[in-house]
């Protein structure tokens, strides 16, 4: 792990023993030094159980993002700051079809990958059903999705799903969610980069959790009864 940041995080968050540091002599010469290295032990990853069986926070209710083939290891790493800001309790990722929690992600995070709850599954499918059985609502994020992510309300339990850079999210796992959301763009392209898009929906996530509202809009509108759950 490398930059002061990620550094000073790993440390103060005490998850990996630290063997040492090392600063390089043709860093800057002040008391916030940007050439800084740490040696660690490898992050040991918690199962899904570990996330499922924590005790709920003060929102009375549970808030999970689970990446279905996030591979670049800059998206990663902004979704784990993300993830550590929006009060997300826990992040899935599969064993394949993921980016590891490298030095750039770790970077990238600020450092914020040492303290997000990371579990890591064997099948994202399969991790989903779990949750459901577990009375967790499972939300994939898709730019053909209905409604607006903010005409969800989150104020229950949930996961927020978001798909891979280039495709998005796999069809069996796109099945599997209860509720596809989309984010509506007034411009030209018609989707955001996932780390973005994902920062956005978590921060909804937390306004609502934190006593907000869905929007009067979504109000206004007759609400259609939710299936899947627990299906």
């Amino acid at each position: 792990m490398y930059g002061l940041h990620p550094v000073e995080e790993a440390i103060r968050a005490g998850v990996r023993e630290v063997d040492h540091v090392s600063v390089a002599r043709e860093g800057r010469r002040d008391a916030r030094m940007e050439a800084v290295m740490a040696f660690l032990r490898e992050r040991k990853y918690l199962a899904l159980e570990d996330l499922l069986n924590a005790p709920v926070g003060a929102s009375g209710n549970r808030f999970f993002l689970a990446l279905d083939g996030v591979e670049d290891p800059h998206n990663f790493g902004a979704l784990l700051r993300s993830a550590d800001g929006a009060g997300v309790d826990g992040v899935i990722v599969p064993e394949r079809r993921s980016a590891p929690l490298s030095a750039i992600a770790a970077k990238t995070s600020a450092g914020a990958s040492e303290h997000v709850r990371l579990a890591q599954v064997v099948n994202v499918t399969r991790a989903l059903e779990t949750m459901k059985k577990r009375n967790i609502w499972i939300v994939g994020l898709d730019e053909r999705g209905t409604p607006d992510y903010t005409d969800f309300d989150f104020k229950q339990d949930c996961c927020l799903v978001l798909g891979s850079e280039g495709s998005g999210l796999h069809e069996l796992v796109k099945r599997t969610c209860d509720h596809l959301l989309r984010i509506p763009m007034a411009g030209s392209v018609s989707s955001l980069n996932v780390s973005v898009a994902g920062a956005v929906v978590m921060y909804e996530a937390m306004r609502q959790r934190r006593g907000g509202t869905v929007r009067a809009a979504a109000e206004s509108k007759p609400q259609k009864p939710r299936k899947g759950l627990g299906s």
